[in-house]
């Protein structure tokens, strides 16, 4: 899961962490995987393209693909942003990789044309790259919910984290069932 403090787990024990409540809520589901966290507290787009060789050093059957946060926070550009994640997409897709993109929200303090942009670049690439699983809001059901969220209101709390897995679940499950394990030899 190439991603940010998101997915880095920012404020939470590892267990309690997104890549930790996937896989664990994988493996109730029957699904003997494991889930890698390659996220990064602050990344942005860019940083995620600068170290994808070294995420993909450990070889992953497939990648979830969670950035563009810290693009909105940053207020970086929609188009900066959308070249960034189509460069990863695209060294995915000549690997081979299944990949699930997660799209993000602006912050509403940086305007309606500003987040209909940004939005639309995660609409567009999910258009563009039709093999790619879309999952349109990695925050679906947390953004905004002081319950779930740490006190800094910007990262899931763990009861948030296993929220967004259980949302997530059925895309990761499609994403899982385009993976062509090779053959042991």
């Amino acid at each position: 899961m190439l991603g940010d403090s998101i997915t880095a787990g920012y404020g939470l024990a590892r267990p309690e962490g997104l890549p930790a409540r996937i896989q664990a809520r994988l493996r109730q589901a029957g699904r003997n995987v494991r889930v890698i966290d390659a996220g990064v507290s602050g990344d942005t787009s860019a940083g995620g393209r600068a170290r994808l060789a070294w995420a993909l050093a450990d070889r992953p059957h497939a990648v979830i693909v969670a950035l563009g946060g810290n693009d909105a926070l940053r207020g970086l550009t929609p188009a900066q942003m959308k070249a960034n994640l189509a460069a990863i997409l695209d060294t995915l897709a000549q690997r081979d990789t299944p990949v699930l993109l997660a799209g993000m929200m602006a912050p509403p303090n940086l305007g309606r044309d500003y987040g209909r942009e940004f939005t639309e670049v995660f609409e567009s690439l999910s258009r563009e790259n039709p093999d790619v699983v879309f999952y349109p809001f990695l925050l679906d059901g947390v953004a905004g919910d002081p319950a779930l969220n740490q006190p800094d209101r910007i990262h899931p709390s763990a009861e948030g984290a296993d929220l967004i897995a259980q949302r997530m679940l059925p895309f990761i499950e499609t994403l899982l069932d385009r993976v062509r394990v090779p053959a042991s030899g």
